[in-house]
């Protein structure tokens, strides 16, 4: 008795959805990726920025800050153009980013209350540097988590949120 898998029905099945698979498999990926610009999230402890994108082009930085917020301005194939607070740019491989919403408290020591509001309770006093999640926003406060801590920065305290993002 012969396998049903071996019959040339079978096999030309197989490679049919092989071939499908290999198409759509990499256009699902980059469908699945909003457009730029966007802000993602380093994903590694140490990650190369690229002067291009593919890993024929020389590293110029690497980044050694998992969680830090990054802007991401460009795509080709697998790779994103990424822009820093700083305004650093370069490209690094999608692989080394993640979606987690998170900002970059910047200038001076900020303070982060319980409610947005200047007049409500103080929670916590935050260096410059500190990485946030950002939780949601509003036009002029952010809610953040940091340490444990959720609480409320002023927008401009921070760098990560696009100016009209309003997330909840």
């Amino acid at each position: 008795m012969e396998c049903p898998a071996a019959s040339p029905v079978w096999r030309r099945l197989a490679i049919l959805a092989v071939v499908v698979a290999a198409v759509l498999i990499p256009a699902l990926s980059q469908a699945a990726d909003p457009a730029p610009p966007r802000f993602a999230s380093l994903r590694a402890d140490e990650v190369n920025l690229r002067t291009g994108p593919g890993v024929r082009y020389p590293v110029d930085w690497v980044y050694r800050r998992r969680q830090l917020p990054v802007e991401v301005v460009a795509q080709f194939e697998n790779w994103r153009k990424i822009r820093d607070w700083q305004g650093t740019e370069g490209w690094v491989h999608q692989s080394m980013l993640s979606t987690a919403r998170n900002v970059l408290v910047t200038g001076e020591v900020r303070v982060l209350y319980r409610k947005p509001a200047e007049d409500s309770v103080i929670l916590a006093r935050i260096e410059p540097g500190v990485i946030g999640t950002m939780r949601a926003c509003e036009v002029q406060w952010c809610r953040i988590e940091v340490a444990g801590l959720v609480g409320w920065l002023k927008r401009t305290d921070i760098w990560g949120p696009t100016p009209d993002e309003t997330a909840k």
